[in-house]
């Protein structure tokens, strides 16, 4: 049944890596509410988090309800934006402001950057992933290793 306690056990386990996976894609500022907004989509929608597969999900969940954060989103003039980065010495956090990191991600496509990241960042191994995606395993170690090597194409000399 799920119940507070199930949910509970969701947060205690999950929280922290769904705010490490928002913080990556959204402004620190943004981070927390959205995180929020994710454990409140699983707490409706209990019955649909697959009991052994409870991150993927909340990471697909992350996904969307990112897409539509940024539609919300007016951009800020450039002569308003902060001089200094607030990353929290998470070394994540550091390779997203290397400029040869942020390169070679700017030159592939969106999925092959969500591909890489929910990977390397977020941990997801072959089914995980898969379940993100939606599509299957074989499916999923396909395209990471076409995004791994479209990574080591587009990495900077």
């Amino acid at each position: 049944m799920r119940d507070d306690a199930w949910f509970e056990g969701l947060y205690r386990d999950h929280a922290t890596a769904v705010y490490r996976y928002l913080l990556r894609r959204a402004p620190a500022a943004d981070a927390e509410d959205l995180t929020a907004d994710v454990l409140a989509t699983a707490w409706r929608r209990r019955d649909d988090v697959p009991a052994d597969a409870e991150l993927p999900w909340l990471y697909r969940t992350a996904g969307f309800v990112l897409a539509n954060h940024r539609r919300k989103i007016v951009p800020l003039p450039v002569e308003n934006l902060p001089d200094a980065r607030d990353d929290d010495g998470d070394p994540a956090l550091a390779a997203v402001a290397d400029d040869d990191v942020r390169v070679a991600l700017a030159a592939l496509s969106e999925r092959d950057r969500q591909i890489l990241v929910l990977h390397a960042w977020e941990g997801l191994g072959g089914n995980e992933l898969a379940q993100v995606l939606g599509i299957s395993r074989g499916g999923a170690d396909a395209a990471l290793s076409r995004a791994r090597a479209r990574l080591t194409a587009a990495w900077p000399d």
